[in-house]
């Protein structure tokens, strides 16, 4: 399975500061793509979330309770903050959004009216703001129009060739047979891009970020929140929880250091229905004073490497999520990539194919 590189770093480059990663949402006219949006900012599982779209129309604002207005960045009343910007004005809108003052932990931009996806993800490739790091391009799909729209669009091929994770919208519009013909077609064209199916626009946000890092007295004293008060308004707790049932969630934890070699043969070809890896590697002698935080969605990958913290145990541990996904068999290919021999003891060159996924900032 593809997947996009990153330059190579020297090895064992903690970071300095957790970077934001900044998630991209595309799709044409009546895929969803605005209300998946606003799903997110209902339900943000905490984050503080930084929206850059080029119409402040699009997004719920008086649903949201707005806290505050100056220029064109609005304060949502959950802590998120909205910008209405087109392409030209990103990087200024990236710099308001990424100051240590606004503390958002996520950024997600609605590609809409802004520019082509490849040229937003172009722009923040090549953005020299170092709070930021690229989290991947979400291409999203009405199942109901998919035929009519790639007549009427027919580029929207080139968009799922770049795509890191398709959610194939509107699938209760459509039979099962017609949705399995969908997948294999989108498949096909994205060359293996993981497709992941929804409704209203409802996709688990822990499918596209971790959930926010809270202090523990921050969340003790925590009011109860514009979410907490939509949620209990319009019994979005029952749709959460059957959202997240739809998902699967894979445990992997390893006391023996992992073979870069196996690890990397394992991503390079993990399921379809495996949208989500994170959490953290050790190498052991390949690098012995870091341990690598990883981040995947869908055929995105990055690895962070950070040093190991005082004390703490060095395991290897990894949450997989997914959908129809064979949770043992998972298990064992993970397992295969233990270095439990002695012949598995990595050369200098063993890293190279993790490093080439660390971003420059790193």
């Amino acid at each position: 399975m593809a997947v996009r590189t990153a330059a190579e770093k020297p090895r064992g480059a903690p970071l300095s500061k957790p970077q934001i990663p900044v998630v991209v949402l595309a799709g044409f006219l009546g895929s969803g793509k605005t209300t998946l949006l606003n799903q997110l900012l209902r339900r943000n599982g905490g984050n503080r979330i930084g929206v850059i779209v080029n119409d402040f129309g699009s997004i719920e604002i008086d649903a949201m309770t707005v806290a505050g207005q100056v220029g064109s960045t609005v304060s949502l009343g959950n802590g998120c903050m909205c910008c209405a910007a087109d392409a030209s004005e990103l990087d200024e809108y990236l710099q308001t959004l990424t100051r240590p003052a606004a503390r958002i932990d996520v950024i997600v931009i609605e590609a809409s009216g802004l520019a082509e996806p490849q040229e937003l993800v172009k722009m923040l490739l090549a953005s020299d703001n170092p709070r930021i790091v690229y989290g991947g391009l979400v291409e999203i799909v009405d199942a109901a129009e998919f035929g009519a729209t790639r007549e009427r669009h027919p580029e929207i091929d080139r968009h799922l060739a770049i795509a890191d994770l398709v959610v194939l919208n509107k699938a209760d519009r459509v039979g099962e047979a017609a949705l399995d013909r969908l997948r294999g077609t989108l498949g096909e064209i994205g060359g293996g891009t993981p497709v992941i199916t929804a409704q209203y626009g409802r996709v688990d946000a822990e499918v596209l970020f971790d959930p926010a890092a809270r202090p523990e007295r921050e969340e003790r004293v925590r009011q109860l929140s514009f979410e907490d008060l939509y949620a209990d308004e319009y019994n979005e707790h029952d749709h959460a929880d059957h959202l997240h049932a739809a998902y699967e969630s894979v445990d992997f934890t390893a006391q023996e250091p992992m073979n870069p070699r196996r690890l990397m043969d394992f991503l390079d070809t993990r399921p379809e229905g495996l949208y989500r890896i994170k959490g953290f590697v050790d190498f052991g002698a390949a690098d012995p004073g870091n341990r690598y935080a990883v981040h995947a969605v869908g055929r995105f990958l990055r690895f962070y490497p950070e040093p190991w913290p005082r004390g703490a145990q060095r395991l290897t541990q990894l949450v997989l999520i997914g959908s129809g996904v064979d949770a043992g068999a998972l298990r064992k290919e993970l397992e295969a990539c233990v270095q439990n021999e002695p012949q598995d003891i990595p050369d200098e060159h063993s890293m190279w194919g993790v490093l080439r996924f660390v971003p420059e900032e790193a």
